[in-house]
């Protein structure tokens, strides 16, 4: 609540510095005094009957109200500037979580601490800080990538916005793709595309509408995967510490309660943080 709080109030702040700009910009063309034809001076004779008529004012000039060309870098105001800027911020959340690696990393996590019993250990902080970090260090080819094919040249006015943008994707698309495949869930993608009525022959003909939602089913079936491996020896010490416990007559205590350190112990005995963390990471590989 507290995510959609803010970005509500930035939707809302971009509307305002949206309306203000163009609100000062009306009145900058309205405050510009307008220019009239120099007229030359005719003196009429004297005995004209018009000489005491008064002279009319020549009809003013309106200044038309002209926006400027967006597609251009230099046109940018500071309060445009700041919109985008918003807006990209606003967005990157679901960019994150859609287009890259976090979904199956911060699921398998949470499933970790779920089979260990630890309640809210690690914390939610420390479990999606390290699902970041784990995500920047997937990511960092695909972003190498994009930043040197789209955002370098475009930062340097080599191309424009929207070329910028279609090289950006490719690397993306890729990366979607290439887990896609390696996965073996090609039909999570023709799910979308027969809802949108495509005919794809190959990955190239996918729109990029399409391959975000397959991507994202197919990495929940990964990760869902993945937590059931990482479940099954923490499932079994549940089952040997009940069993025992019903051998002896324990039936008030609680299983959880006697199983968790014994849990705490295999995990680090094995090395557990490493090899889930390799684990996961080397699926990407």
């Amino acid at each position: 609540m507290r995510m959609d709080s803010l970005v509500f109030r930035a939707h809302w702040m971009c509307i305002v510095l949206l309306v203000m700009a163009i609100g000062a910009r009306a009145a900058r063309a309205q405050a510009t005094p307008p220019t009239s034809p120099p007229s030359a001076n005719i003196v009429p004779p004297a005995d004209s009957t018009t000489a005491d008529a008064p002279k009319a004012d020549p009809a003013p000039f309106a200044t038309p109200i002209r926006l400027p060309d967006i597609t251009k870098r230099e046109n940018f105001s500071g309060a445009m500037q700041m919109v985008i800027m918003l807006t990209v911020l606003s967005l990157a959340p679901a960019i994150l979580i859609m287009m890259t690696s976090f979904t199956r990393i911060v699921i398998v996590m949470s499933l970790l601490r779920q089979a260990l019993g630890t309640q809210q250990l690690p914390p939610n902080q420390v479990i999606i800080g390290l699902s970041l970090f784990m995500t920047f260090l997937v990511m960092r080819p695909t972003w190498q990538e994009v930043n040197r094919t789209a955002l370098q040249p475009y930062l340097h006015r080599d191309i424009e916005q929207p070329e910028a943008l279609n090289n950006a994707l490719v690397p993306i698309r890729g990366f979607m793709i290439n887990q896609i495949r390696k996965a073996n869930n090609d039909e999570d993608v023709m799910l979308f595309t027969d809802f949108a009525n495509e005919k794809p022959k190959t990955w190239g003909d996918v729109s990029t509408l399409s391959l975000i939602p397959g991507f994202m089913l197919s990495e929940l079936k990964i990760a869902f995967t993945l937590g059931f491996k990482v479940y099954l020896p923490f499932l079994v010490i549940d089952m040997v510490i009940s069993t025992v416990l019903v051998s002896m007559g324990m039936m008030m205590l609680p299983p959880s309660l006697v199983s968790l350190p014994f849990k705490l112990l295999l995990f680090v005995l094995v090395d557990g943080w490493r090899l889930i963390t390799g684990g996961l990471m080397g699926t990407f590989m």
